[in-house]
């Protein structure tokens, strides 16, 4: 009868275990450098840094493109009624006779035997013959003039500015691309805080565990001998209340592994239904991490030296507006139009050329004034490098003292911990002897609770800080 009952829990259970088993294999293995690889694949700021340095990129090719020629082809139709009309009336025009001895035209006045020019009444010489002009009336119409051609310009001397505009492109597109670089090692610091912490919450929750587990011993200890009279009410609800701290400490903990978790997949573009394990431990770490107080290679330092760069091509840019400008332009075309007695003035192809040369010469110190506004924020630019250089080394160093310090903390919040174990070991036994108090094994229990907690938060804390370490000297 044993044996079919002990064949049919077989039976019931296995396919609990079986289910159980499937669980397991479906958990996915996580480690710190999957989590970051999903979290730049998935973030949202790393796209927009992405589009923003491609966006500079086409800024710097548009502005490259100054260097050369602008070629535009125009066509224009004009229709319009206005027309403008003009009569020249009838008249008697003077002639001229060739000089002899000269060869040139001569007016043919008449003159007096004395060679005198004869006048009229009005005092105007009289001329020998008069040509008759008949009149003629002009009309001059506008519509349908229409032109279609080609045009080409192209700067010969700016004064800089093409040359500065372009440079500062590419100085923005660098910048662009460093911004893209401090995104990344953010993006890496916060998966790296989401996944440490998140480790750190099941940690902890084997503590409490561990500590719950412990304190229900003893309250079943407790509850015995208070059964047999060996103790009395006071212990059992001493006891009780170490049970209903640890079990509330047991429900902290799981609602910190799920928040915890929760962020994990926030942060790394995860499902949130993904049932995560962790891969890595807090056990190791510190000791291969480069110790270095070089904090040059951080994307923020050479973003500062790029500001500085990009203001002294500013400065360049104001100037060259100040200088002469010389261009040249050529087009090539045809007209139609207008139209002088119906026939048209312009009915041909035609090429034509334009240099321009424009000097400034005075205009009350504004040219002057201009680059010293340029060159006082350039200063700015450049103090401000300064000062955030003092403040990146200043945190460089503390970054590398902290992670000293929570190397050495971790070395002795260990020790802590065996102490804190041998001590309750030691605590329990003189209890259960009789020689020690059910008050003093409590606390044992709660500093061997506390030294626990304590050395995971000090592993915790050697993780994060080497991150912070690694993003201060630019390694990340």
């Amino acid at each position: 009868m044993k044996k079919n009952n002990i064949v049919y829990i077989i039976k019931s259970l296995l396919p609990a275990a079986v289910f159980l088993c499937g669980t397991v294999r479906a958990q996915q293995q996580w480690t710190l450098e999957a989590c970051r690889k999903m979290a730049l694949e998935n973030s949202r700021n790393i796209a927009a840094a992405e589009k923003t340095e491609e966006k500079a990129g086409y800024e710097a090719k548009s502005y490259l493109s100054n260097f050369f020629p602008r070629i535009s082809a125009s066509a224009a139709y004009l229709y319009t009624d206005a027309s403008i009309s003009k009569s020249i009336p009838e008249n008697y025009l003077p002639t001229f006779i060739p000089d002899p001895a000269t060869g040139q035209l001569k007016p043919n006045i008449m003159t007096t035997p004395d060679g005198l020019p004869v006048t009229g009444p009005d005092g105007k010489p009289v001329f020998r013959e008069y040509a008759f002009f008949p009149g003629m009336k002009l009309d001059l119409g506008l519509n349908g003039t229409y032109f279609a051609g080609l045009c080409a310009e192209q700067p010969l001397f700016t004064g800089g500015k093409i040359t500065s505009a372009y440079r500062m492109s590419l100085a923005g597109r660098d910048i662009t691309r460093l911004n893209r670089q401090l995104t990344r090692a953010e993006i890496i610091v916060e998966t790296d805080e989401a996944y440490w912490l998140c480790l750190k919450a099941i940690e902890s929750h084997k503590v409490a565990l561990a500590f719950r587990r412990t304190v229900n011993e003893l309250l079943q200890n407790v509850d015995d001998a208070c059964r047999a009279g060996m103790k009395t009410k006071n212990d059992m609800l001493k006891v009780q209340v170490q049970a209903n701290r640890a079990e509330l400490q047991v429900q902290q903990a799981e609602h910190a592994i799920r928040l915890s978790k929760l962020n994990l997949c926030r942060v790394t573009g995860i499902s949130q239904e993904a049932n995560l394990a962790l891969a890595e431990s807090l056990d190791a770490g510190g000791d291969d991490v480069l110790r270095t107080t070089d904090f040059t290679a951080r994307p923020e330092y050479t973003m500062l030296r790029k500001q500085v760069e990009l203001k002294t091509r500013q400065v360049q840019l104001v100037r060259s507006d100040f200088l002469p400008q010389a261009g040249i332009a050529a087009g090539y075309g045809y007209t139609n139009g207008p139209k002088l007695n119906g026939a048209p003035i312009f009915n041909r192809v035609s090429f034509s050329a334009l240099v321009t040369v424009t000097i400034p010469v005075f205009h009350w110190g504004e040219g002057m004034n201009k680059i010293r506004a340029a060159k006082a924020e350039k200063q700015i630019a450049q103090l401000q490098q300064d000062d955030m250089s003092e403040k990146m080394a200043l945190e460089l160093r503390q970054a590398l003292d902290r992670c000293e310090e929570s190397t050495l903390e971790v070395s002795m919040t260990a020790r802590a911990l065996e102490q804190a174990e041998e001590n309750m070991r030691t605590s329990r036994d003189h209890y259960e002897a009789g020689m020690e108090t059910l008050a003093a094994y409590l606390e044992a229990q709660t500093l061997w609770q506390q030294a626990w907690l304590d050395m995971i938060q000090a592993r915790t804390d050697r993780r994060l800080h080497e991150t912070y370490y690694l993003k201060a000297a630019g390694l990340l």
